[in-house]
């Protein structure tokens, strides 16, 4: 089963707009789908990508799959290691990171997030619900500088 991007459902990965006009730029746009990033990332949230930049512990990255490199993800960039960034998902029960694949090189680190918008839903239709949205809609991704902490509780 596949979703509009072409990728199986659930799977923490990254429309492939990303790569596209990636090289010159930047600045790129990314959007959200499956579940890992919950409750930072919702599937459908678009995401504005800095893809030059130093990593820092805590900050949200786009990425490529050690072992499937046309597979895009994003995950938060928890700790630095020999031979690169140990990677986690905000959502300890979707797995899909450096848990399964290690340590994630240099190279494949894509650039890191920095605003998300979500899009609004169909059934946010009353005026509260809307004001609700309207407010919340873009919001800055800021790096969490707790994410060793859950490391070490893995």
């Amino acid at each position: 089963m596949e979703d509009r991007t072409g990728e199986v459902p659930g799977m923490p990965e990254l429309s492939q707009e990303t790569e596209r006009g990636r090289a010159g730029r930047p600045f790129g746009w990314a959007e959200v789908t499956g579940p890992s990033m919950v409750p930072t990332l919702y599937h459908g949230d678009l995401l504005v990508v800095v893809h030059r930049g130093r990593i820092r512990a805590g900050d949200v990255v786009i990425l490529r799959h050690p072992f499937q490199q046309d597979l895009l993800v994003v995950k938060r960039a928890a700790e630095r290691r020999d031979g690169g960034w140990w990677v986690l998902g905000d959502n300890t029960y979707a797995g899909g990171d450096s848990s399964d694949y290690g340590v994630v090189p240099d190279e494949l680190i894509l650039g890191k997030v920095r605003f998300r918008y979500r899009p609004r839903k169909p059934d946010q239709r009353s005026p509260f619900a809307l004001a609700r949205w309207a407010l919340s809609a873009v919001r800055p991704v800021f790096a969490d500088r707790s994410a060793s902490r859950r490391l070490r509780a893995r």
